[in-house]
């Protein structure tokens, strides 16, 4: 059974209803044989990221960049996991109040050092969530997903 590790930060009510939207997306019934283990940034480890198969990651945008949350979890994991994890599928999200750029290059530069591999298109909102975002989310987290069924 292949594994997705869903590493965010949802400080808000907005990176929340995402959040949901993209674990709702990624544990569709009709998504078998892939487990979905959900991790809080400032928790997540090296041995998490190992351990999966995929990877999906959400925060904020903060003072113009990603969360310190999420920056901590590649602080921590980023050479430990460095030439075991290249290639491996992710996505990601992000919800900014008005400007999310530099939190994507952030995201892209880190994964793209780390050789992972986008899987589907990032979803990136700014303001409250609409429904569009919010089945954008869905869609994140599904296909990611679906790209690790056997």
């Amino acid at each position: 059974m292949a594994t997705l590790l869903i590493v965010h930060h949802t400080p808000s009510p907005n990176c929340q209803a995402m959040f949901e939207a993209v674990v709702s997306g990624a544990t569709d019934p009709e998504i078998e044989d892939v487990r979905v283990v959900r991790v809080p940034a400032l928790s997540a480890t090296a041995s998490d990221v190992l351990a999966a198969d995929g990877y999906l990651l959400g925060t904020p945008a903060n003072l113009g960049y990603m969360s310190g949350a999420l920056k901590h979890f590649f602080d921590q994991v980023y050479y430990p996991c460095l030439d075991a994890t290249r290639g491996r599928p992710f996505g990601y999200w992000v919800h900014g109040g008005n400007d999310v750029t530099g939190a994507v290059r952030g995201i892209e530069s880190i994964t793209t050092g780390l050789g992972w591999r986008r899987a589907a298109e990032a979803v990136t909102v700014t303001g409250e969530p609409g429904k569009g975002d919010v089945g954008k989310c869905w869609e994140l987290g599904a296909t990611v997903a679906a790209g690790l069924m056997g």
